[in-house]
């Protein structure tokens, strides 16, 4: 990348902030992670003007620390949660349809033993159901020797085959990514690292905001008007709507996962376990190269201005539900090459077991604040359409829920990248993807070791997607940083010589982001020294 390029790089953030303050917008988005994103692009693609602001980086929050699965919910099902599930089937389908190197099909695979819930039957029900809603059908029962077949290793008592379907799959934060790629195509703003102080009122009506450079030392604020405010800040929704005498609504609850290397838990399909303690439902499947094992699903009562992290327990949790099946692996947290938690802003129904409050979303106008909360990483584009309806009246234009697509194309690659490389670059990338792919220098659409990531992805990121620190560019814009050992600081060397030129960062200044990424990767990302002696 040229001294150019990195020039025009250096003075973007700094247009987009003169034109975020300097004009009164039609849509003020409140929010990086994907229901803002969803907003954005819903908007923009109208022809609203819309500006999207974040206090932290792109997906930040809990839209880069989901379980990663575009899924129809079918354990929500049982909760008689029907228009949920409903919704979500339909949406994963037409995500998957727009953009399938992105959202990818995912088998999921759950044994049937005497005595373990779910049992084959009522599991059938629900799944023809689940297909139902799909308009295909996706499952089918095989018997032990096959179950054990697609699932080498598992050993259960009386184990008498397993019921198999079809859900999907993606990265979460490039998720994000391209939905803000298509939104700035359609000529939204969007700026992270800004934070929202204060609600500006008129007559008692949000009018604007006053925001905060978090990047600027010296904490001054700047006023932006719009005539339409939506907070989509996820779990830090409540706090906002403070602002207009809002009640608390969300219940956050923590979700936390181990990232293990592939060959120490292989498996080509995700399987769906049954903790032996309370029944609840863990999985693990390939993803980017590794093995994910999740979920948990806690009451988070830390303080959301601190990082989540998973505790010692939740780390024995994962383990106990993967050894039961898999007894042969005796797997042990220092198996784990990373661990990650996010928290998700549940709708509080005062409901006593978190695994069954309700994922449905909300959307209210208070005081000219609309929020848009709850709901589920699947259904973000029907969350969008849904807080754009109750906007549009401020806004004063006319607004109608549509089909839309939420992708564009990708652009077609040359046949001689292969079709990995053309996968990757289409799925990162999108319409974009050509103009990336002619940028690739010798040797950078290799992948780095033990990773699906291509060395270029770090170049392009650095480059061209707002990458303010090193944790943007390893957490968030790749996942090297949960895919490899030490957070991926043992190719330190190399990421510095693709990305310091592009990022125009001196030597001190990559030292001094090389130890606040040290500092993130070992308070959040390793697994924590109790869980060892457990």
């Amino acid at each position: 990348m040229g001294a150019l390029d990195a020039s025009l790089r250096a003075s973007e953030r700094a247009n987009r902030l003169e034109r975020l303050f300097s004009t009164v917008w039609d849509l003020l988005v409140i929010g990086g992670g994907i229901t803002g994103a969803g907003l954005a692009r819903e908007a923009a693609r109208r022809g609203w003007q819309v500006a999207l602001i974040e206090q932290h980086d792109f997906a930040w929050g809990t839209s880069s620390r989901s379980s990663k699965l575009v899924h129809g919910g079918l354990r929500y099902l049982k909760e008689g949660q029907f228009g949920l599930t409903l919704h979500s089937v339909r949406e994963r389908q037409r995500l998957m349809d727009q953009a399938p190197e992105l959202i990818e099909p995912q088998s999921f695979l759950m044994a049937d033993c005497p005595g373990r819930k779910p049992d084959r039957w009522s599991l059938s029900i629900g799944l023809a159901l689940y297909d139902r809603m799909a308009g295909r059908r996706q499952h089918a029962y095989v018997d032990r020797i096959a179950a054990e077949m697609l699932a080498p290793g598992m050993r259960l008592a009386g184990l008498r085959g397993a019921t198999t379907f079809l859900d999907a799959k993606t990265d979460d934060a490039r998720l994000v990514q391209r939905v803000l790629m298509e939104a700035e195509r359609d000529g939204a703003v969007v700026v992270n690292y800004v934070c929202a102080t204060e609600l500006i009122r008129d007559q008692g009506q949000v009018v604007g905001v006053s925001l905060s450079d978090m990047e600027k030392a010296d904490g001054t604020s700047s006023e932006v008007r719009a005539r339409a405010v939506v907070n989509a800040s996820g779990v830090w929704s409540d706090t906002l709507r403070a602002g207009v005498g809002g009640k608390p609504l969300l219940r956050p609850l923590r979700g936390s996962h181990l990232v293990v290397p592939w060959w120490r838990l292989p498996v080509a399909q995700s399987v769906s376990l049954a903790h032996p303690k309370d029944g609840r439902s863990v999985f693990f499947y390939p993803w980017e190269g590794a093995t994910l094992i999740g979920t948990t699903d806690l009451d988070h009562q830390d303080d959301l201005a601190n990082e989540a992290s998973i505790t010692p327990d939740e780390v024995v949790y994962l383990l106990e539900a993967v050894n039961d099946h898999f007894p042969g692996l005796s797997l042990k947290p220092a198996d784990a090459v990373a661990c990650y938690a996010g928290v998700r802003p549940v709708v509080d129904d005062s409901s006593g077991d978190p695994s069954k409050a309700p994922r449905e979303h909300v959307v209210l106008n208070e005081s000219g604040l609309i929020t848009v909360c709850g709901g589920k990483l699947t259904t973000f584009r029907t969350m969008a359409q849904d807080a754009l309806a109750l906007a549009a009246p401020q806004v004063g234009k006319p607004f109608r829920k549509d089909q839309g697509a939420v992708f564009s194309p990708a652009t077609p690659l040359p046949w001689h990248l292969g079709r990995r490389v053309r996968h990757r670059l289409a799925a990162r990338y999108g319409f974009k993807a050509r103009q990336y792919a002619d940028q690739a220098e010798p040797g950078e659409l290799e992948p780095v070791p033990g990773t699906h990531t291509l060395w270029l992805e770090l170049r392009i990121a650095a480059g061209f997607e707002n990458v303010l620190h090193l944790d943007d560019l390893l957490l968030r814009r790749t996942r090297l940083g949960i895919l490899l050992p030490r957070g991926g600081l043992d190719y330190l060397a190399r990421i510095r010589a693709l990305c310091q030129p592009a990022l125009r960062w001196d030597d001190a200044k990559w030292q001094t982001e090389v130890q606040r990424y040290q500092t993130i990767i070992d308070a959040h990302y390793r697994v924590p020294r109790g869980a060892y002696a457990r």
